[in-house]
């Protein structure tokens, strides 16, 4: 088919004034792209007050829905019956719903998520194994960025469903040191060595104050938890320098960490173990 014929079998679908309908049509389009994007940069600063992920969903709601209609709108332009467009449409959007109900599962979970607000984004969360940086909250799925610089995609109904962690929600966190000790140390002077050690530490907040936690008798010996608090912005840094100096003063006051242990009897009491040595027939 040539270019003619194809013109001809327009011009009899749309109407003999086809060329300039299409122009017209072409016109609304552009129109339509120029406003959605001024929409998108006024309902941005109006919205820049409003916590990020709400401000993005009203942006991305209103040009999706101004798109919509210049399409529309474009169509009809042409010529086409918009009654017959949207029966048809709404068959279709029947069909997808019952195709796509894990979808809308999504969709339902998303906006609990928005109207909830357990995080924003901004925020690090961790869901099961997974922490990273909330970088959006869509109406099907958030999206992570790890701590390695991946990327990765939850959808909304698995957040729903799991538990979830928001690191950053307040300003102090606290770090938890489980120990174990010997039980033949003086666990009183174990606790002033753990508190001398908090005191002498820049980063550790002196309040909340450290806590220390005497556990029981473990396997490995005494069961001890040492406790202090950090700015929610030096939690990493604390967690570590702590460990390196509970470590070192730890060593240098000689208070020794304990080690699993088992006790076997075997027989009567002093009673020698037999032995019986088996000749290796390989040779």
């Amino acid at each position: 088919m040539d270019t003619g014929q194809l013109w001809n079998q327009l011009q009899a679908l749309f109407g003999q004034n086809f060329g300039l309908k299409l122009v017209q049509a072409l016109l609304i389009l552009a129109m339509g792209l120029i406003i959605t994007r001024l929409a998108g940069i006024v309902l941005q600063r109006a919205f820049s007050r409003w916590p990020v992920h709400w401000g993005l969903l009203v942006q991305r709601g209103a040009t999706y829905l101004l798109a919509g209609l210049f399409v529309l709108a474009a169509l009809t332009q042409l010529g086409l019956n918009l009654g017959l467009m949207l029966g048809t449409a709404g068959v279709l959007t029947v069909a997808l719903g019952f195709a796509a109900q894990t979808s809308m599962s999504n969709l339902i979970s998303g906006l609990f998520l928005i109207g909830e607000r357990p995080f924003a984004i901004g925020d690090v969360i961790r869901v099961g194994e997974t922490v990273g940086e909330v970088l959006s909250i869509d109406l099907l799925s958030i999206k992570l960025r790890k701590f390695d610089n991946t990327f990765v995609r939850i959808p909304n109904e698995t957040i729903i469903k799991t538990e979830v962690a928001t690191l950053t929600k307040f300003p102090i966190r606290r770090i938890d040191v489980r120990l174990n000790i010997s039980l033949t140390q003086d666990i009183e002077r174990v606790k002033q060595v753990l508190f001398d050690t908090a005191d002498a530490n820049p980063m550790v907040m002196q309040e909340p104050a450290p806590l220390f936690i005497f556990q029981g008798f473990g396997d490995a010996g005494l069961a001890i938890q040492f406790s202090v608090w950090a700015q929610r912005e030096q939690f990493l840094a604390v967690q570590n320098s702590i460990m390196l100096d509970i470590k070192a003063a730890f060593d240098r006051e000689g208070v020794d960490l304990g080690l699993p242990y088992r006790s076997l009897a075997v027989g009567r009491a002093g009673e020698p173990l037999p032995v019986r040595v088996v000749a290796d027939n390989d040779g």
